[in-house]
């Protein structure tokens, strides 16, 4: 949704600029504007507006279809962060038998293929906490 309000917002600033830059260009190829120092930097500011938000919204634009094209990578990037944090758990509860929790989650992969990592990890956490109470 962030996304989408930045590049909503990015577009209509960019119009704007756009319209704005284009009026006092033709302005001053016209000779209704007097080229001064005060046009040149307002010329410039304008075209740098346009520049910064032109590459800010594609920027964005190509932000938010690398995340699409790959299956949301934030999604993933936490997903990670959960695995690690499961394996920990996993680990130390096991007093840091690593040879017995490679075992019991290749035990729980043959059992039940084709489910998410991070449910073997959680299954094998539930089934061992369950047979020591």
């Amino acid at each position: 949704m962030g996304q989408k309000v930045i590049i909503s917002i990015a577009t209509v600033i960019l119009l704007i600029t756009g319209v704005l830059l284009g009026y006092v260009l033709s302005q001053l190829v016209l000779g209704y504007l007097i080229p001064n120092f005060l046009t040149f930097l307002g010329t410039i500011s304008l075209i740098v507006i346009f520049g910064t938000l032109y590459y800010v919204l594609f920027w964005e634009f190509r932000k938010q279809q690398s995340v699409s094209l790959q299956g949301g990578t934030s999604v993933r990037a936490e997903e990670s962060v959960a695995d690690i944090r499961l394996q920990n758990r996993l680990i130390a509860i096991l007093d840091g038998d690593t040879g017995a929790v490679e075992r019991l989650i290749k035990q729980a992969k043959h059992e039940t293929p084709g489910m998410p990592e991070n449910w073997y990890w959680e299954r094998v956490i539930a089934d061992v906490e369950s047979d020591r109470w």
